[in-house]
């Protein structure tokens, strides 16, 4: 049986370690490479990192950050913000990146995704999917980019099944609408979006608690990002192997 995957996620902003509530708030979280050992020696299976502004200032993701970070790290590593072109893919691959998340540059011109898995293999090639729940009386989510500041007429599910198709391998999902606020996953989203791709979904956005990642284990996720509750140190990621494995998912201890 595959085991579950357990990632911390560092969001960073000018070389240091931020996290806010919806994007938004940010506040300083330490050291990313120091953060990122010590999440590697609790017993995380992977990493993802996400420059959160480089998007809104139109720049690359800060390779020197990603190179630090390398050099400590043994287990994979999903990196994204700002990954505009194909070069700026490959860049970040050459810095020590397994993965690539992709968001805003795949929603402005999807073929991206194309070349990216063409290039460098679909296994490399994560949709970052940010989900915002439709107004009131609406029934389903939009996709929102640009860190949570753009709302687009573009269907959640239907977008990660066309991103699939176009050549991702994973798809990271966070909800937008539970980011940084510890009250669980959205496992409603996380169910339909499970239920329409064949390849992995990272369930991101809300965790506070094994429980809440049971819970998007059930709905279907192949994985779980979290961050606030390692970084305030109210949970390792040891402990929340431990009470996992407790409640009967599969995990590398």
């Amino acid at each position: 049986m595959l085991t579950q995957r357990i990632i911390p996620c560092l969001d960073i902003r000018d070389g240091r370690v931020v996290k806010g509530v919806r994007f938004q708030g940010l506040r300083d979280a330490g050291d990313p490479a120091e953060l990122a050992q010590s999440y590697e020696q609790q017993g995380a299976d992977e990493l993802v990192v996400l420059d959160v502004s480089a998007t809104r200032e139109g720049r690359a993701a800060a390779l020197h950050t990603i190179e630090d970070i390398r050099r400590v790290l043994g287990i994979p590593l999903t990196v994204g913000g700002g990954v505009r072109t194909l070069d700026d893919a490959l860049a970040l691959l050459a810095a020590g990146a397994d993965k690539v998340g992709v968001n805003t540059a795949a929603v402005e011109r999807p073929l991206i995704l194309t070349e990216l898995a063409d290039r460098v293999g679909r296994q490399c090639v994560v949709l970052s999917v940010d989900a915002a729940a439709n107004g009131e009386g609406q029934p389903g989510w939009c996709v929102v980019t640009h860190a949570g500041t753009q709302r687009l007429d573009l269907d959640a599910v239907l977008w990660a099944e066309q991103g699939q198709s176009l050549g991702a391998g994973e798809i990271l999902l966070t909800s937008w609408d539970r980011d940084g606020t510890l009250s669980g996953y959205d496992t409603a989203l996380l169910r339909e979006v499970c239920r329409s791709v064949r390849i992995p979904v990272v369930a991101s956005g809300g965790a506070d608690s094994a429980a809440h990642m049971h819970e998007a284990f059930e709905a279907g996720a192949s994985a779980v990002l979290a961050a606030s509750i390692f970084h305030d140190g109210r949970h390792t990621v040891a402990s929340i192997k431990q009470e996992l494995a407790g409640q009967g998912v599969e995990v590398r201890r």
